[in-house]
């Protein structure tokens, strides 16, 4: 008998990229940007992962850790690692995808209340299967699917109270960049009630990108720039301006644009 195929787990903690890192998968694309923030000497406290699955399927994963200093990077990376054990153990069990993924959610939220230090972390998923791909996230990281002609397919709504308030229309999305409590989270990893959002599933089409990051990025650009950014024809020229533009902003803010120095964390993906 045929050993089972294995998944094959890519991971990044704590690190502080200076160009968005390129690689295959799921029958396509995926660019990966982490760094700390540039105002700050300490730790990158986001993490993220790619998963390659058998059968070419996959999973992209960011967090965005909460708590500050080491306690917010710990809540991130045991997040991260949990999901990813879960995924990996679909090959051997022969489950779906999307169960493992729910479970790894789960053992996430244990692993970060273990960590007894009061920490928490966002988590954002993104399962790629034959073209198709589903989103799943705790948290305020955002998740995006981005049409080639600049249209705005799809987008998680934000576990948060600006987050609410732009999805019941009380709150526009520039509006939301700037509001004052944009910086409180209502559902996140490392609680009692911590739950999953799961979108629905949607067939890509040749151009579209699928955009998940923390904060770094979505506080730092408008929709708009992030949307005409990735109308480029080619994903690693996007994700390096993606990285650059908001990076700029946070050193140096153009007036009337948002800022908010921070960790950067993204993963862009495309078929190819």
């Amino acid at each position: 008998m045929d050993e089972p195929e294995q998944c094959v787990v890519r991971s990044w903690f704590d690190h502080d990229m200076a160009e968005p890192e390129v690689i295959p998968v799921a029958g396509g694309t995926a660019c990966i940007m982490s760094a700390r923030c540039p105002r700050a000497a300490s730790a990158n406290e986001d993490a993220a992962a790619v998963i390659s699955c058998p059968l070419g399927s996959a999973v992209l994963v960011v967090a965005d850790g909460l708590g500050g200093n080491a306690a917010g990077e710990h809540a991130a990376r045991s997040a991260v690692e949990s999901l990813c054990q879960a995924v990996q153990e679909r090959a051997e069990a022969d489950t779906l995808l999307r169960s493992q993924i729910i479970t790894g959610f789960e053992r996430a939220n244990q692993a970060v209340r273990e960590l007894g230090s009061g920490a928490a972390t966002t988590l954002a998923v993104v399962e790629i299967s034959a073209g198709i791909v589903r989103p799943y996230h705790a948290g305020d990281s955002m998740i995006m699917v981005l049409g080639g002609r600049g249209k705005l397919k799809w987008q998680a709504v934000l576990h948060s109270p600006v987050g609410y308030g732009v999805e019941a229309g009380l709150i526009d999305e520039d509006e939301a960049l700037h509001h004052e409590h944009r910086h409180l989270v209502s559902n996140v990893v490392g609680t009692a009630d911590m739950h999953i959002a799961i979108g629905p599933p949607r067939r890509l089409a040749p151009q579209d990108t699928v955009l998940l990051g923390s904060d770094g990025l979505f506080d730092n650009l408008y929709p708009a720039q992030i949307v005409e950014i990735c109308r480029d024809r080619q994903l690693s020229r996007a994700a390096q301006q993606l990285a650059r533009e908001a990076r700029d902003q946070m050193r140096q803010p153009a007036p009337g644009y948002p800022c908010k120095p921070d960790d950067l964390t993204f993963i862009a993906f495309r078929l190819t």
